[in-house]
């Protein structure tokens, strides 16, 4: 997950917009999944994170018209596709996933959200590769990397992560799904749970506010509400309703009812933004988790973020088996959401 930060020009500026559109995304195709349990929507949302990330790496800085055909992404690109982080056995999650799982430990031995032990946990991904695969980080973006260089220097949690403008990247976004999972407090204390969990990497009260959509999004989605989407966006107007920076920057920034069709860039509102548009146009875990990738750019954070929404929607289960087969890394997560799952 580079394109957070990368040097010259990988983010639009934050007053251009990407290309308008008659189709609206909001209105989710009708499926069938009320069946499924709690406890496999707490699986199918980690796995699913995870399964999308380790998928979208191969593809990750590709515009979208170097993306191979949509019925061609696998975890092994087709042997013609110049592929990204060459090196990188199949099925290896990223920063991305290596950052949630950060997280999610931290907040099953802390139980709470304590910023300065989440922080460590980031500071020993990136000196020891403590959550990586084989221990091995070989991916960071610049605004993370530079929070974290901030946090060795003995800087407080609190403060750690840049504020400015240009600090709205993707890192806490790519990372803040297991919140929600493991989350019981009221839907206010989760938002701002996500707004703080944020500030340790990205500051920036609209990556904050993208955090707490997410989170209340994915809460929705594992309650089985019908129009998580559309729900989840009213909850947070009315928790914005007391905080005007926040309500501005969901009304003027985010703009959560704009049907203007995301483009996978490392930029948080069009991370977003296309996390919506996948998951509201698909109707499988694959068929999301595909379309994520085909957008290009930031294919393995646009792949976790819709992966942990898609897999929360249609279970573990759902995950096609072949990519479970080669995902990397069980023996770091399975004991975590073994943790999750007894917690209910």
């Amino acid at each position: 997950m580079r394109p957070e930060g990368r040097a010259a020009g990988a983010i639009r500026p934050f007053d251009a917009r990407p290309r308008a559109t008659t189709r609206s995304p909001v209105a989710s195709r009708r499926t069938d999944v009320g069946a499924i349990t709690r406890e496999e929507r707490l699986a199918g949302a980690l796995l699913g994170l995870l399964v999308g990330d380790a998928l979208g790496v191969p593809y990750e800085f590709s515009p979208p018209g170097r993306i191979p055909s949509r019925d061609a992404i696998e975890m092994t690109p087709p042997p013609s596709f110049a592929r990204a982080h060459g090196r990188v056995p199949v099925g290896t999650w990223s920063d991305d996933g290596a950052h949630a799982l950060c997280l999610l430990a931290s907040l099953l031995e802390s139980d709470r959200l304590d910023l300065d032990d989440f922080g460590r946990r980031l500071v020993a991904w990136y000196r020891q590769g403590a959550m990586a695969v084989g221990g091995i980080v070989f991916d960071v973006g610049i605004q993370t990397e530079t929070a974290i260089h901030r946090l060795i220097d003995g800087v407080p949690a609190s403060q750690s992560g840049a504020s400015d403008e240009w600090a709205n990247g993707n890192g806490s976004l790519m990372r803040v799904a297991p919140l929600a999972l493991w989350h019981r407090g009221s839907d206010e204390e989760l938002v701002q749970d996500a707004h703080q969990q944020s500030v340790v990497t990205h500051g920036h009260p609209r990556a904050q506010v993208c955090c707490g959509l997410y989170c209340v999004w994915l809460r929705r989605i594992l309650e089985g509400h019908a129009e998580p989407w559309s729900e989840a966006v009213a909850t947070v107007r009315r928790v914005y309703d007391g905080s005007p920076q926040y309500r501005d920057e969901l009304e003027s920034e985010v703009r959560p009812d704009d049907p203007t069709l995301g483009e996978g860039t490392g930029y948080v509102v069009d991370t977003l933004r296309s996390v919506r548009d996948v998951t509201a146009s698909e109707a499988s875990y694959e068929d999301v988790v595909r379309a994520a990738i085909v957008l290009g750019n930031d294919t393995d954070t646009t792949a976790c973020i819709a992966g942990a929404v898609a897999g929360a929607r249609y279970g573990a289960r759902g995950i096609p088996e072949r990519w479970l087969a080669h995902l990397r890394g069980r023996e770091i997560v399975d004991p975590l959401l073994e943790r999750l799952a007894r917690r209910g």
